[in-house]
């Protein structure tokens, strides 16, 4: 029997040339996916900006200090943002600041505490508060929500009405502000906080957690000095991932927050309109060029606060996000 020839190997140029084609061409995938990106954001804002012009040259208020937002007559506009981005701001770092200590603490449970078995299908649950719609949590913030915590609002109100915070809003009724929103928009960034501190916790190099051991820290020693200085930017990340989703949050809010007609007085129990909920509010009257650019001067407003929420956080986060 003649035996088959062996095959011939390729020649170690050839697979160098291979090499370095394939890492071209991945290179040249990769930066063109960059710029692509860049470049959308960029058409996006210049689009905004472009449309948003016309309008605010005829703008018969001062678009960045009046309450009033009225495009009923195109010959006569008068809009401005200010009750938009006190409410949109006071709402959503509400939200930030109810969701932060509980996300940690559910992240915290479930890469120190909790035993395998019970923390992945505990991290299932959180992670699934994000597939919910945004329509289902509206209604059940207004239908549910809303009178629960009412008693406690009340007793805000009553007791520490002192506090600008907490003081008698622009509204008659103690449901439908932004207090109630909060609240329901806290519950929806939960998970995104809880999922990117989770990942960035369960990431802590070992032999800082067996070093601390090894000194003798008990295990919330064990946290507070390897594990929460180790993650400390990426919680601060998905903290500003949580509050990107709730700055631009829409439907639950246009149903949770009452709308009102006199202007905010600094208090979680104002109502109003968030930008977002605004333009969705006015969707159907976008027939003319000039009152659909005050709108779209309202959504370049956000636009822009969300590039700056992203600059701060990247400054507070150190410039890295660790894991």
């Amino acid at each position: 029997m003649v035996p088959s020839p062996s095959p011939v190997p390729e020649p170690p140029e050839r697979k160098a040339r291979s090499s370095r084609r394939g890492e071209s061409v991945f290179r040249f995938l990769a930066s063109g996916s960059g710029v692509l990106v860049v470049a959308a954001v960029a058409l996006i804002g210049l689009f905004l900006l472009i449309q948003a012009v016309p309008s605010l040259m005829a703008n018969n208020a001062n678009f960045f200090t009046s309450p009033e937002f009225s495009t009923g007559d195109e010959n006569n506009l008068s809009f401005g943002i200010r009750d938009l981005f006190l409410v949109t701001v006071f709402s959503s770092v509400f939200a930030l600041v109810l969701a932060m200590p509980v996300a940690l603490g559910v992240a915290l449970f479930l890469t120190n505490y909790a035993p395998r078995q019970l923390s992945r299908p505990f991290a299932y649950v959180v992670d699934l508060l994000a597939a919910v719609p945004s329509i289902i949590y509206g209604l059940w913030g207004i239908l549910v929500l809303a009178p629960a915590i009412e008693p406690i609002a009340r007793w805000l109100n009553t007791d520490l009405g002192w506090i600008f915070l907490f003081r008698t809003g622009n509204l008659p009724v103690l449901s439908g502000t932004i207090f109630t929103g909060g609240v329901v928009l806290a519950v929806m960034i939960l998970p995104i906080i809880t999922a990117v501190s989770r990942e960035v916790f369960a990431q802590t190099p070992r032999f800082q957690i067996e070093a601390a051991k090894a000194l003798g820290a008990t295990r919330w020693e064990v946290i507070r000095m390897a594990t929460l200085p180790y993650g400390r930017s990426g919680y601060i990340a998905g903290s500003m991932l949580g509050l990107g989703r709730a700055l631009g949050e829409t439907i639950a809010v246009l149903i949770v927050i009452r709308a009102s007609t006199s202007p905010m007085t600094f208090s979680l129990f104002d109502g109003g309109y968030t930008f977002a909920s605004l333009i969705a509010s006015a969707a159907s009257e976008f027939s003319q060029p000039l009152p659909t650019g005050a709108y779209i001067s309202a959504g370049l407003v956000l636009f822009v606060l969300t590039f700056v929420v992203n600059a701060l956080a990247r400054v507070i986060a150190g410039g890295k996000v660790n894991g």
